[in-house]
């Protein structure tokens, strides 16, 4: 009984043996296709990225050992007129660096750029550490831009994993604030922002290259020698209109006059009016693009072409030229001025408009109310010239119409046509308000009458050059149209004469020299009304009238001085810049010499007295002449030779600098020879050495006492005697 028991329990465990090996069977199974399903994935990934995105790969590994640098083009330089140059560019260090690779270096790094550039670590530790937007550390940052190679050479960049120095142009302006708001300027990357600079980008700044470089597993970055390198495209070369020697006299003259007269502001355009060329444009305040830093940005604006203003006076060559034009008045014509005071009807339902003069007049030739800028008279003639008459010359002279200049930001102002003037319109545009007009516009009037009545377009920039000299773009004189006939410009010239010699425009007479010029000034509107206080004074003119050359305006911004109008605060501007201009250029000469005395054959010698040292070194060097200077000053105070004697190229010219106070042994200071200097010129001279000034005559000075070479104690007064200049005739520009 106990044994079949026995094998009846051992019967189950039996039956169940069979069982076991299945299942191992199973999982070995199991296993293999879990092994078989593994490889096909991993062969198909393989297959993905082996040949359906291998070139998506490739670019991601490329990215991690490739570096793609740029090498930047040369903009190209800005000349003047002679070939001085104003705007080149100078070579400089910048520092790239790659984050990723710098990786824990990145600390020692930031410590030694701290070290060189005087910035703390932390500066440098923010861009080694900076990221991009989704996490991860950024492959490229500049760690610092242009700086120069004497600094740079304080970092052994070789030696820094991750770190590239990469040579850049950075833009240089060798005047400084000279035509700084002509000119313009680059941002870093050498781009152009304002002026010149931005209008002719495309020109400029040519095109950059690139080279690749690899890095190896130390992380030194090497040219790739699988890619080509593409070498930069340099950029173009501007050739101006700019006389460098006429700018550089505005702008001193322009400030000076700011100043006098306590103007927010000032500017000066300057025009040949035979061609259109504008040689020279300032605006005071300005800017210096070498040193952005120190002025205001709204200083960049160049106000000549982009902002306008109500003209006032100026405006009355508009209504003269219709007047004469049409034959409706002539200069002798008489009209009763009203005593200063004149209340005109402009219809039957509305109040009288109240129109005055700045001084009492009884009864003007026209001729009379041009120089002594009668608005009353002026508005007696609208009636009788009429809306579409004086509208169409208004709009013949270029007035609400966009000069074409090529600068940027040029506006068109403002000319309402008839259908929108009310009824006060004809009698106050008649003297310059109700229009609304840019400097520019003006001063290309007054050159069009100068030009015998024909309008030219002007231009600022006359070629445009590649590298090895060949001429890619050019501008030359363009007629716009005929404004008004050689007949009514001539009695134009005879009336805006009178303006200078016997008008409102005195203070711009110089003896010896034909100008003919006009005054105006104007209110200035003050939040929507006219602000008591608040002016535009400006003046207008050209010379010599027998051939003008040289046409300039100047405009006051709300002089405070005391004075606003035009007559006092901006025509003894032109003055100073005409007469410095005739006694430098070397394009005026006077009346014929002995013949003893006729110049010989090479170069004239131009008069650089009272210019900047800079200005006046840069003018001889254009003239072919060599510079050799004595003192320690920043003013020529005398030349040897004197202006006009004739040299041959690579001649030396002497200049004397000024030593202000006090010379050199410390006694008193010596008296200057003045002598032959215009008047203005030798007041500028004697006011470097803080000398007081009484003078006799006017003209040029014949005389001085004390006598030049003597000691005189500080501030004494030097008696000046002049005499009228010979007339002046000119050269053809």
């Amino acid at each position: 009984m106990p044994e079949k028991n026995t094998i009846s329990a051992q019967k189950p465990a039996a039956a169940q043996q069979p069982e076991a090996p299945a299942k191992a069977r199973g999982r070995f199974i199991a296993l293999k296709l879990g092994f078989a399903i593994f490889f096909v994935v991993i062969a198909g990934r393989l297959t993905e990225v082996q040949f359906l995105q291998a070139s998506k790969y490739q670019l991601i590994a490329r990215k991690q050992y490739e570096l793609t640098v740029v090498q930047p083009s040369v903009r190209g330089n800005i000349y003047d007129r002679n070939n001085n140059v104003l705007a080149s560019n100078s070579m400089y260090v910048s520092f790239a660096a790659d984050p990723k690779v710098v990786g824990e270096n990145a600390d020692e790094i930031a410590r030694q750029f701290a070290t060189a550039f005087g910035k703390s670590p932390s500066y440098y530790a923010a861009k080694l550490h900076s990221v991009t937007s989704s996490g991860s550390l950024k492959r490229f940052v500049w760690l610092e831009r242009h700086a120069r190679p004497e600094v740079a050479k304080r970092i052994e960049a070789q030696k820094l994993t991750g770190v590239v120095p990469i040579d850049e142009p950075k833009r240089l302006y060798h005047y400084d604030a000279v035509a700084g708001t002509l000119i313009g300027f680059t941002d870093v990357d050498n781009k152009g922002i304002s002026g010149l600079e931005v209008e002719f980008d495309e020109y400029l700044k040519g095109k950059d290259g690139s080279v690749i470089m690899q890095r190896d597993g130390l992380g030194h970055a090497r040219p790739s020698v699988d890619y080509p390198r593409i070498e930069p495209r340099n950029g173009h070369n501007l050739i101006l209109t700019i006389d460098l020697a006429y700018q550089s006299i505005v702008e001193e003259e322009l400030k000076r006059g700011v100043q006098k007269s306590k103007s927010s502001a000032g500017l000066a355009v300057m025009l040949n009016p035979k061609t259109g060329e504008v040689l020279a444009l300032a605006n005071v305040p300005g800017i210096n693009p070498n040193d952005l830093g120190s002025y205001d940005i709204n200083a960049s604006r160049n106000r000549v072409v982009t902002d306008v203003f109500e003209p006032g006076s100026v405006f009355k060559v508009v209504t003269a030229s219709a007047a004469y034009e049409n034959g409706l008045v002539t200069p002798e014509k008489k009209f009763y001025a009203e005593h200063g005071t004149y209340y005109a009807t402009v219809s039957s339902r509305s109040k009288p408009q109240k129109i005055t003069d700045t001084h009492p007049y009884e009864w003007l030739t026209f001729q009379q109310a041009i120089e002594l800028s009668s608005n009353i008279v002026m508005a007696k003639v609208g009636p009788t010239i009429g809306p579409e008459r004086l509208y169409r010359q208004a709009r013949n002279f270029g007035f609400g119409i966009p000069t074409g200049i090529d600068l940027p930001g040029e506006v068109r102002g403002r000319l309402k046509k008839p259908n929108e003037w009310s009824g006060t319109t004809l009698q106050t545009m008649a003297y310059g308000y109700e229009v609304s007009v840019t400097p520019l516009q003006i001063a290309l009037a007054y050159a069009a009458v100068a030009n015998k009545g024909v309008l030219m377009k002007p231009y600022i920039v006359s070629e445009v050059e590649d590298r090895d000299g060949e001429v890619l773009f050019e501008q030359r004189p363009q007629i716009i149209r005929r404004v008004i006939s050689e007949q009514t410009a001539a009695m134009l010239i005879q009336a805006f004469e009178g303006v200078v010699e016997r008008g409102t425009a005195k203070e711009s007479h110089i003896q010896g020299v034909r100008i003919a010029g006009k005054t105006g000034t104007s209110k200035k509107v003050v939040d929507g009304h006219y602000g008591a206080g608040s002016y535009t004074g400006s003046f207008v003119g050209f010379f010599p009238i027998e051939d003008p050359q040289v046409v300039c305006l100047v405009m006051m911004d709300n002089p405070q001085g005391g004075s606003y109008f035009g007559g006092t605060v901006s025509a003894p501007v032109f003055r100073a810049i005409a007469d410095r201009i005739i006694n430098t250029s070397g394009r005026f000469t006077k009346t014929p010499q002995p013949k003893d005395e006729q110049p010989r054959n090479g170069i004239t010698v131009p008069d650089v007295r009272t210019l900047q040292l800079n200005i006046a070194s840069r003018l001889l060097e254009s003239h072919g002449l060599k510079c050799q200077t004595v003192g320690t000053g920043d003013i020529v105070v005398r030349q040897v030779p004197e202006p006009g004697k004739h040299l041959e190229k690579d001649d030396v010219v002497q200049i004397v600098l000024n030593e202000p106070g006090a010379d050199a042994s410390g006694g008193p200071p010596v008296v200057p020879d003045v002598r032959g200097m215009s008047l203005r010129r030798a007041i500028n001279r004697l006011v470097v050495d803080d000398f007081d000034i009484q003078v006799r005559g006017s003209g040029v000075v014949v005389s001085q006492v004390p006598a030049a070479g003597q000691r005189v104690q500080a501030g004494a007064t030097i008696h000046l005697a002049c005499e009228p200049r010979p007339l002046v005739t000119a050269v053809l520009y």
